[in-house]
């Protein structure tokens, strides 16, 4: 069973005393019971002995047990004597939380509904199907047919790539934890974004990496300097960047600054990870970048659960043939390959795949600019920032309180992650990340929510000190 120790807690509930307008036990108790909620503690998770909370906290033990009774009342918390107390949400049955209703707006999912195209390809898919049915399905490599469709697209970006550098994953996700359980030991360091994919901080630390952040924004991108110091200092196994349209940021990495941190990867032995799952979706009619690994040596990442569908589970990855053929030993530790018919919808899309992205930018541009319309006006001491690609805007509120506003959301009919769901050790309590892969009528509904979340959390004014700033990287 996975535990918690009371540092880590601590970490993860910065400032969960800001704004809290009850007894101190209350807020304790919503601030754990929304990192459950989001993932960030998961279900099943020993937590620290009361008396051990309090101690890091400097708070009472009487707060800390008191918190944890309001847990178990409310179905988050199972407590045994000689065991502990685990995380868990609350049975199904009998009358159901506001946080767990099924009819919320969900904006902790930026995902585009399916583009129309995903039902014609999965109409010819199936026509082909039959000429398959005498493979075994179980190939860890994927279909020669789609990873020679894989590798053709590659060279028509100017990589040239052979069907033997490609391997057809379960989706971008499944190729990160591949790539991690491959490529790392326990305790070796690995560089990731900060703020990053949070799946992708949950892959490398369930191999065992030790995770060295490097600070991403909107407006200046990555921090050159730390990334280099990242490189030089700690001699990382891996680096797991998001360069095209960066979630949650919107950010893409200049051409220099790829040559630069490509160098850098060489010096020290480091295998360097594009994903680009979000490229292609540049929205201002700006050049898109040539692949990373035209570069150098670096392995790329892609799917098409943000360009196409989510609902269509497939991805891969292009690297040289002895990684491939490392990542293809191990993957029968976890699964026995790709789903054929998957495979060959893949095939079919990938053949219309440019008319697909204009589409997306199309309805993209114009859900950002609806969004940044109501937030001027709804919500204007917000401040979003120009985003010129991607699918989400990575907002600053103002005030260190995004987990609060995230759980103030949820009452009124929205789910949204807080912005420490994107970083590590509780960081980012002054942003939270707004999906524009709406419609209009969508964004409107959610931005109401948010209005009177942000109402409701900021009834008692704030006093923010210069540790408040420092909270924010």
């Amino acid at each position: 069973m996975a535990s918690l120790s009371a540092r880590a807690l601590a970490a993860l509930i910065v400032g969960w005393r800001d704004l809290a307008n009850g007894p101190a036990y209350a807020a304790l108790a919503d601030r754990v019971r929304l990192l459950i909620l989001d993932g960030r503690v998961a279900l099943g998770t020993r937590l620290p002995a009361e008396r051990e909370l309090a101690a890091q906290l400097g708070l009472s033990r009487t707060t800390v047990s008191a918190a944890y009774a309001d847990l178990r009342d409310s179905g988050y918390l199972d407590s045994v004597r000689g065991s502990g107390s685990v995380a868990r949400l609350p049975a199904r049955g009998g009358v159901v939380p506001d946080v767990l209703v099924t009819d919320q707006l969900d904006f902790s999912k930026a995902v585009l509904p399916a583009h129309p195209a995903v039902a014609e390809a999965a109409q010819r898919a199936v026509a082909a199907l039959p000429s398959f049915l005498d493979e075994s399905g179980f190939d860890p490599y994927g279909m020669r047919l789609a990873r020679q469709a894989i590798a053709d697209r590659y060279a028509a970006r100017g990589l040239p790539t052979d069907a033997d550098e490609v391997l057809i994953t379960v989706g971008a996700q499944h190729g990160i934890v591949l790539l991690a359980h491959t490529l790392l030991s326990r305790g070796d360091r690995a560089i990731i974004e900060s703020p990053s994919y949070p799946h992708a901080v949950e892959a490398l630390r369930s191999a065992g990496a030790r995770v060295v952040t490097v600070p991403v924004t909107p407006a200046e991108g990555w921090d050159e300097s730390a990334l280099e110091q990242a490189f030089q200092r700690t001699s990382p196994v891996l680096a797991y960047l998001m360069p095209d349209n960066h979630n949650p940021t919107g950010a893409t990495m200049p051409k220099a600054q790829r040559e630069r941190i490509v160098a850098l990867a060489a010096e020290q032995g480091t295998t360097l990870i594009a994903d680009e799952t979000i490229g292609g979706l540049e929205l201002d009619g700006q050049a898109v970048q040539p692949p990373f690994a035209t570069l150098g040596r670096a392995v790329m990442l892609g799917s098409l659960g943000k360009s196409v569908w989510g609902g269509l589970r497939i991805g891969w990855m292009r690297a040289d043939r002895e990684l491939i053929q490392r990542v293809a030993r191990n993957r029968f530790m976890t699964d026995l390959g790709t789903p054929i018919l998957e495979q060959l919808i893949l095939v079919e899309l990938l053949a219309d795949l440019d008319r697909i992205l204009d589409d997306r930018r199309a309805y993209l541009r114009a859900s950002r600019d609806h969004l940044a319309r109501r937030l001027a006006a709804d919500l204007p001491t917000w401040q979003m920032p120009s985003v010129a690609g991607g699918i989400a805007a990575w907002v600053n509120i103002g005030l260190p309180i995004s987990s609060q506003l995230a759980l103030a959301a949820r009452n009124e009919g929205l789910v949204i992650a807080a912005g420490a769901r994107f970083g590590v050790e509780g960081l980012f309590e002054r942003f939270i990340r707004i999906p524009f892969t709406y419609p209009p009528e969508v964004i409107d509904r959610g931005v109401d929510a948010l209005a009177a979340a942000w109402r409701s959390v900021t009834r008692t004014p704030l006093s923010v000190t210069d540790g408040d700033y420092a909270q924010v990287v």
